[in-house]
């Protein structure tokens, strides 16, 4: 039955699946998507098994941290793809967006209680793990929580690790026994023997599911719901349809540049596909499947060297090699982040020993310029460089990768203390950015502080944690159009 890997599968609720259920429920949570979705393969597989219908429940809370008309609506959009992905199939498709804080208390028993098991996402971050905790104490039926956010399944390691040096060692001892275990591309093609669900009338009264109109996530129905409304929009689109685009754009058309050009603003070379990795309207697999297919590769390339160097593991271009790094490395190892260390990996108790030591000696170093939060974030500094970058993740909803590495190397600098520019980098980073809120955003939050990096030499402010300036930058990057886009306030 099961043809998703044992080792990406977690039994929270462990009970008999109920025969006499009226449905296999898939609760979707993080992987908001219905192609290369290991989570819904799961799903279906089990509704197959017990010959039993499978519905689908993506649910939108409204009281999560940071809740707004840019990350509601960019969620919105996935709902709206979902719903039209599965509305000429057999599955079911329940979405329900609360129109007030509590109004969902009570749903999910309710459809668990007629389900003949729970498949739902693992997922180690933000309010999600959690929020799984809490519901597996009560659930009156079988929960099976599915991990399918990279490449390496996340509870393989079982440790953390100190350097991406020291976890590309590690991936490229371990990863090549994963890459064969794929998620279906297109599993809803094999659906056509299910029965139709139905959604039990009481709940449909009690909790009405999200109209059209609501999915559409127009200015009108968005100011109906109880979220911040002062930040809105991205600029860009959400949904698993503008996801499967963004990948294609950049395999096509943009990696060729992706070496010299993805550290300069004025090049579009970067791939945007963070806030479709983070929302789960894009799965790595599918951005590795159209990678592998653009290079023409197969796993018998691999090179076999566990040596840890960026370069030649995978038998690929150098450009597909380079973004490969960022897209596994650099990405899962904030995975890795969350999930052994769950408590701690958003705090600054988190960093690594030297870093906390070098930056308790540097505490009391005169800084040149201070600034108070609120003024970080209404882009109020001396730096016209930094504020065309907090610009920017204000007004379009992301951030240049390297400006988003000086962008918080300067809010240390500027911060009164260490630890306040912590709490501001997660508050600007979270409540803006539509990747926020992810492991790779915390990964790259606390690299500024010397996470997964090493020490440098000593510096006022920074002691040995590694510094950036805007006046290196400005020499080095090409940033002409990006500060005339971003340099004055509107």
């Amino acid at each position: 039955m099961n043809k998703v890997p044992k080792n990406r599968v977690r039994i929270v609720r462990d009970q008999k699946p109920r025969a006499e259920g009226a449905y296999v429920l898939y609760w979707m949570i993080a992987s908001r998507r219905t192609c290369h979705n290991f989570s819904l393969d799961h799903a279906i597989a089990w509704a197959q098994a017990l010959g039993k219908p499978l519905l689908v429940f993506e649910p939108l809370r409204c009281d999560y941290r940071w809740a707004s008309d840019r990350m509601h609506r960019f969620v919105l959009q996935g709902m709206a793809d979902n719903a039209a992905a599965l509305a000429e199939t057999p599955v079911a498709y329940y979405p329900y967006v609360e129109p007030s804080v509590g109004a969902s208390k009570g749903l999910l028993r309710a459809l668990a209680e007629q389900a003949c098991l729970v498949v739902s996402d693992d997922y180690p971050c933000f309010f999600l793990p959690s929020m799984l905790a809490k519901v597996q104490q009560n659930l009156p039926a079988r929960l099976e929580l599915v991990d399918g956010n990279g490449l390496l399944p996340m509870h393989v390691p079982t440790q953390s690790f100190p350097t991406a040096y020291a976890f590309r060692r590690y991936l490229q001892k371990e990863l090549p026994h994963h890459l064969t275990w794929v998620p279906h591309a297109q599993p809803l093609r094999g659906v056509a023997g299910l029965l139709r669900a139905e959604v039990p009338a009481e709940v449909r009264k009690r909790w009405p599911a999200a109209s059209a109109r609501l999915l559409e996530a127009g200015r009108a129905a968005l100011a109906e719901l109880p979220i911040d409304h002062a930040v809105g929009a991205a600029a860009f689109e959400g949904g698993s349809r503008a996801g499967s685009a963004c990948a294609k754009q950049f395999v096509e058309r943009l990696l060729d540049d992706y070496i010299d050009g993805r550290n300069h603003p004025d090049i579009a070379s970067a791939s945007g596909a963070s806030p479709y990795l983070h929302f789960g309207h894009l799965g790595v697999h599918e951005m590795f499947a159209r990678l592998i297919e653009r290079e023409n590769w197969n796993i018998t390339e691999l090179s076999g060297s566990t040596a840890g160097r960026r370069e030649g593991f995978w038998g690929m271009g150098a450009a597909a090699e380079a973004f490969l790094d960022e897209l596994i490395t650099w990405r899962e190892i904030g995975f890795n982040m969350c999930v052994q260390h769950p408590e701690t990996y958003d705090t600054y108790a988190s960093l690594p020993g030297w870093a906390q030591k070098t930056l308790a000696e540097h505490a009391g170093d005169a800084r040149q310029y201070t600034y108070s939060a609120a003024e970080f974030e209404r882009a109020e500094t001396h730096d016209p460089v930094w504020n065309a970058a907090q610009r920017q993740i204000v007004r379009d909803g992301r951030l240049h990768n390297y400006m988003r590495m000086l962008w918080g190397k300067q809010v240390l600098n500027w911060s009164t203390s260490p630890q306040e520019a912590v709490q501001t980098l997660i508050h600007l980073n979270n409540k803006y950015g539509v990747d926020g809120r992810d492991p790779n955003s915390y990964s790259g939050i606390f690299w500024v502080f010397g996470r997964f990096d090493r020490p440098w030499p000593e510096r006022a402010v920074f002691g040995k944690i590694r510094c950036m300036t805007s006046d290196s930058t400005k020499r080095k990057l090409k940033l002409k159009q990006y500060l005339a886009t971003y340099g004055a306030a509107e």
